[in-house]
């Protein structure tokens, strides 16, 4: 089949290549300068479609592929200047002619072409007509999104453009389920969608934007059709299906409305086909649109999670899912200047996984073995509410509270053969993690610009985390010798309650000054100040009912850590000719101490850390950027605590009150390059990490269960990690792409008293091409191979691809991808292949509001995936059953 799909294209290609000629030339002012970003388009005189267009060099030239033996008007626009028209007769043979426009013009003239452009781009904005480059086949926002050069769209729904995720997605200027793009990518109608601007460089505040360093922030903005403005639109989907053993249904409205006022999005959805619209991996890293207030001031103190280890979904892949999803989100304009916004959010869903693996111990080659059903349920809630005053340009006044609120439940029964010095036992275990975690995270911002010369701004963010998960394990051999528990039971039934509240509260006061228009002076003043309370005790079920409670202090904690880092810094950005530096360092007086056994531990200390930033901007849209910073890293109270924790039924915790904090120095290097003349876009970062006083990990094994200890190495780790990518859309209707990346890693811990050090090495490589015609086939294929070398093991994925989608006859519209997965290791003691296909067939008559679609998914049935994950004292590889084939008819109504 891959030699069928790569001869089809290739045929395909050659074919069309052997239709057309080349166009090319200089477009240059009155002066005989060449004219960089000029748009040129080409208009069939017989058809009146747009045949091809262009951007110029930095050196004037554009090309343009045209059909032979045809008339064509050719359009040119450049801002400042007036649109041009001429006529064109092409020939058999290429042609080359430069074009002179003229200087006196308004700047206005040109943005009808520009308008009519499939990619402009003015200052730090891209714009992408979406009609230019759409087939037919797209349903929602994430499929224009894949045809986009430059634009990418990951498993997780995530948006990235030149090799950067994107932020922040907004519709119509108003902010779209702030802190998260999925909710978007998956739900926004195609139809609805007329244009797509990359802002790059972005800053929500105005008053701030060239006074940092914002390369990497990126936001996404959709402008709607006329039709969709002022007006109710979206649409209902119902559908029913069935699998082998059951049926399966789905029901999905949305309705969206806009308006310079206000704005209001309702999505819902259930479902049991494995559509789930927000995962609880979503859920966790669902920012809110809350940003990292702190990240140029040296430390980093992060509030763990104590999420008990339940599992997350592979995407959308399990056994069973089924999902009950409510989102509501809204945008509001009380005056011109004040708006407010917020969202709603409400998910339960139910999960079935079920699971084989294999984990061995890298010291003792002791292995578990395991075959586990996992039932979960998952009540998940997110709401925000924001509010942004700016009565002026001089100042802005912003708030935010998001509120997470979760239930969670997964009951597990597994069969474990474990095999140590070649013995091998097997039991059955029984567990159970519940949890309902709180937190509410506040922000409060105020920018006032005192002068053109004279910039404030002051955040403070508060969070509040309440968590209290519960778990227990029922198994029939003893894993760990406590005191006080009573031995010789038939089954082992251990339980552990724990809580742990969290206060913290960051504050930050930034002067600007301008020292001239292409320097200023950035002085911070900060504090960082957390309160924290852990508390746990582990109690034993004996066979008769009874309750031990294991009172030692050993078995307890009741911990309290408070966290202080008072800063003040200095930071001096300068634009020198081509070159942007900023050279900062920041000095911090640190206060911590943890309260436990009646007695207290404090540390106290001043540091002084230095942070440096350099852009080299080679041309207008290549750049070429340097990021160095000395980081202090602390802990938060997980790793204090001192009395034992049970992370599982084979692993023990406890911590170390006397921890210190580890010193990270990291260096980050980002090379990138977009040229509109031929859709090329080139970006490349690599980044090495050295963490000194590093807090690892010492641990026991006892066969196969673990008992483990953080301490402060004295050994350096070190992280290398890059990345690289090039792309280009040539021809029109062509689109390729090679990706790379890896990540390697070494790591020094402590294994049954002796100094372990280990080390992975991930790799990753893609290749792909696409093609994208209105009224023809469109094909895209690729392969991935993906590489993991962890301590005397390597497993390897290969991963050919390929999508086909069709939309045909004026109504219909078919869709099908294929994978097909190779997974194996070194020596071939795994060696697994299997494979998905998908595909759909939609109807739908022009103009009407009726749609409806067959849809087949899993069509080969295949039953399992696999996977392998590192420790740094194990590698685990393990294979997950997946959802059966099953067959959807459903029905959409288009409002």
């Amino acid at each position: 089949m891959n030699k069928t799909l790569f001869l089809f294209a290739l045929l395909f290609t050659s074919f069309s290549f052997a239709q057309s000629i080349r166009f090319d030339g200089l477009i240059q002012d009155e002066q005989k300068n060449p004219l960089e970003m000029a748009n040129i388009m080409a208009i069939n005189n017989g058809t009146k479609a747009m045949d091809s267009y262009g951007i110029t060099n930095d050196k004037g030239k554009f090309q343009l592929t045209l059909k032979p033996n045809t008339a064509y008007t050719i359009k040119l626009s450049y801002l400042g200047m007036k649109s041009k028209e001429i006529a064109v007769v092409t020939k058999a043979e290429n042609m080359t002619q430069n074009i002179v426009m003229d200087g006196a013009g308004i700047e206005l003239e040109g943005v009808e072409i520009v308008r009519e452009m499939p990619v402009s781009i003015k200052g730090d904005t891209i714009v992408y007509n979406a009609d230019s480059f759409k087939s037919g086949t797209e349903k929602k926002l994430e499929d224009v999104l894949k045809k986009l050069p430059g634009v990418e769209v990951n498993a997780d729904g995530e948006i990235e453009v030149e090799g950067k995720k994107v932020s922040k997605l907004m519709v119509e200027g108003k902010d779209f389920f702030d802190g998260d793009t999925k909710l978007g990518v998956k739900n926004i109608p195609a139809d609805a969608i007329d244009k797509v601007q990359v802002l790059r460089n972005y800053n929500e505040v105005s008053a701030l934007k060239g006074l940092e360093n914002d390369q990497d922030n990126v936001a996404m903005n959709i402008k709607l059709k006329e039709g969709k403005k002022n007006f109710w639109f979206g649409d209902v989907t119902a559908g029913i299906g069935v699998a082998e053993l059951d049926s399966r249904y789905i029901i999905n409205p949305k309705l969206f409305y806009y308006s310079p006022k206000y704005s209001i999005n309702l999505i819902t959805n259930f479902n049991n086909i494995g559509e789930l619209p927000l995962t609880a991996q979503d859920y966790f890293k669902f920012t809110g649109g809350f940003k990292n207030m702190m990240k140029k001031g040296g430390s980093s103190f992060n509030v763990s999670s104590n999420d008990l280890g339940i599992s997350l979904l592979r995407n959308n892949r399990a056994k069973e899912i089924e999902t009950k999803f409510g989102a509501t989100n809204f945008a509001y304009s009380v005056n011109k200047a004040w708006n407010i916004s917020g969202f709603g959010i409400l998910s339960t869903s139910k999960t079935d996984l079920e699971t084989k693996s294999q984990t061995t111990i890298l010291d003792s080659g002791d292995q578990q073995k395991r075959d586990e059903l996992t039932h979960q349920k998952n009540n998940l809630g997110l709401f925000k509410l924001s509010s942004t005053y700016k009565p002026n340009d001089k100042f802005q006044f912003d708030y935010d509270i998001l509120t997470k609120l979760s239930k969670q439940n997964e009951d597990t029964d597994l069969l474990r053969e474990s095999v140590v010095d070649n013995v091998s036992a097997v039991e059955t275990i029984l567990t159970q993690k519940k949890q309902d975690p709180t937190s509410i995270n506040q922000n409060l911002s105020l920018y006032y610009t005192q002068s053109s010369k004279n910039i404030f701004a002051f955040e403070m963010q508060h969070l509040y985390q309440d968590e209290n998960p519960f778990y227990n394990a029922n198994l029939r051999t003893q894993p760990f010798d406590l005191s006080g528990y009573i031995s010789g039971q038939n089954r082992n039934d251990l339980n552990q309650d724990r809580f742990v509240k969290t206060n913290k509260l960051d504050t930050k006061l930034d002067y600007y000054y301008m020292v001239t228009p292409k320097s200023n002076i950035n002085i911070t003043v900060g504090n960082t100040y957390s309160y924290q309370n852990f508390n746990s005790h582990i109690f034993q079920i004996l066979d008769n009912g009874d309750k031990n409670d294991l009172n030692d202090a050993e078995n307890n904690n009741d911990v309290d850590y408070s966290f202080n880092d008072a800063f003040l810094g200095f930071h001096y950005k300068i634009l020198t000719g081509k070159f942007t530096l900023t050279p900062g360092v920041s000095l911090h007086t640190y206060q911590m101490t943890n309260g436990q056994f009646g007695t207290d531990y404090s540390q106290n200390f001043v540091k002084v850390l230095p942070d440096f930033f350099a852009l080299y901007q080679i041309k207008k849209s290549e750049t070429l950027t340097y990021n160095f910073s000395l980081t202090n890293d602390f802990t938060d109270i997980n790793q204090l605590a001192s009395g034992y924790v049970l992370s599982d039924y084979s692993s023990l915790f406890r911590g170390n009150r006397f921890l210190e904090n580890a010193t990270s120095q990291v260096h980050s290097l980002r090379y990138f390059k977009y040229n509109m003349f031929n859709f090329e876009n080139i970006f490349a970062n690599a980044t090495y990490t050295r963490k000194v006083d590093a807090i690892k990990t010492k641990a026991n094994f006892d066969g196969i269960n673990q008992s483990s200890v953080p301490y402060n190495s004295n050994l350096a780790d070190e992280t290398f990690t890059g990345m690289g990518n090039y792309g280009r859309s040539f021809l029109k209707n062509y689109k390729a792409s090679v990706n790379a990346s890896f990540n390697w890693s070494k790591f020094n811990n402590i294994q049954n008293d002796q100094l372990s050090t280990t080390e992975s090495f991930s790799q990753s490589y893609t290749v792909k091409a696409s093609t994208n015609y209105k009224n023809l086939p469109n094909i895209e294929f690729g392969y991935n191979l993906l590489v993991n070398k962890y301590s005397g093991s390597t497993f390897y994925t290969d991963k050919p691809f390929a999508r086909l989608d069709y939309y045909f006859l004026d109504s219909f519209s078919f869709v099908s991808e294929y994978e097909f997965y190779h997974y194996y290791n070194g020596d071939k003691t795994v060696d697994n292949e299997y494979d998905f296909l998908s595909a759909s067939l939609v109807y739908q008559k022009k103009n009407s509001k009726w749609e409806y679609k067959v849809s087949a998914t899993n069509l080969l049935n295949t039953t399992y995936l696999n996977d392998d994950s590192f420790s740094q004292f194990s590698t685990r590889v393990s294979q997950y059953t997946v959802q059966p084939r099953y067959i959807i008819f459903s029905m959409k109504y288009n409002l």
